[in-house]
C-alpha cells in the first residue's frame, strides 16, 4: 500500500511503530545520513540521533509534524526540519563544570602534506588518474605545495576554475579507488 505524504506524517503522529520505523530508518535513511555527514565534522550515532529527532518531532502533542502542510514533499519537508535540528545540536555547547579541556590542546596533528610515506601513496594514486588535467593540479597542488593563482597561471584559467577541477579530480580520484579496491 502506497501512503501519502499526508498520510505518513497522520500515521506518524498516530505513533504507529511500523511506519515510523520505515520512515526514519528505511525510507529516509540516505537522507538523513547524507545531512548528519554535512552537519557534524565528528563521528554520531544514526540511531541515537534519529531518536532525538523523533522526539523533537513529537513534543507538545506532535506540534511540528502537525506543521507539515503538504505544500512540498514529505521527505522534502523532513530534510528541513532535520537540518535546522542537527545544525542546533551540533551548536549545543557541551559544559564541563570542572573547566577541563574537551582535549588535548598539545595533541600532534597529522599533516600529510609532511609525511612522506603519505606523499608517495598520493603520488601512486594520482598516477591512476587518466585525466591529465586532473593528474597535474592534484601533483602541483597536493605534492609541489602550488598555490591555486601560480596552477591558474599554468593552465591558462581562473583560480576558481583551478578549484573546480581538483574538486572534480579528487571525486574522479575516490571512484577510482573504491573501484580499484585500493593499491598493493
Amino acid at each position: 500500500m502506497k501512503l501519502t505524504d499526508q498520510k505518513i506524517v497522520d500515521t506518524l503522529i498516530q505513533k504507529d511503530a511500523q511506519v515510523t520505523h520505515d520512515f526514519f530508518f528505511v525510507w529516509c535513511r540516505p537522507l538523513l545520513y547524507s545531512l548528519i555527514r554535512r552537519v557534524f565534522t565528528y563521528e554520531v550515532d544514526y540511531n541515537e540521533l534519529v531518536n532525538e529527532l523523533y522526539l523533537h518531532l513529537m513534543e507538545n502533542d506532535a506540534r511540528r509534524l502537525r506543521t507539515f502542510s503538504a505544500r512540498s514533499s514529505v521527505y522534502q519537508w523532513i530534510k528541513c526540519v532535520a537540518l535546522r535540528y542537527f545544525i542546533e545540536k551540533r551548536t549545543q555547547i557541551i559544559e564541563d563544570k570542572a573547566g577541563n579541556p574537551l582535549y588535548e590542546k598539545d595533541e600532534p596533528v597529522f599533516d600529510p602534506s609532511t609525511d612522506n610515506d603519505a606523499k608517495a601513496d598520493l603520488r601512486v594514486l594520482i598516477q591512476l588518474m587518466p585525466n591529465d588535467r586532473y593528474r597535474y593540479v592534484l601533483e602541483q597542488h597536493y605534492l609541489m605545495d602550488v598555490e591555486y593563482e601560480k596552477i591558474a597561471m599554468a593552465l591558462q584559467t581562473s583560480p576558481a576554475n583551478v578549484y573546480n577541477i581538483k574538486k572534480r579530480a579528487l571525486t574522479k580520484l575516490t571512484v577510482i579507488v573504491l573501484e580499484d579496491g585500493g593499491y598493493e
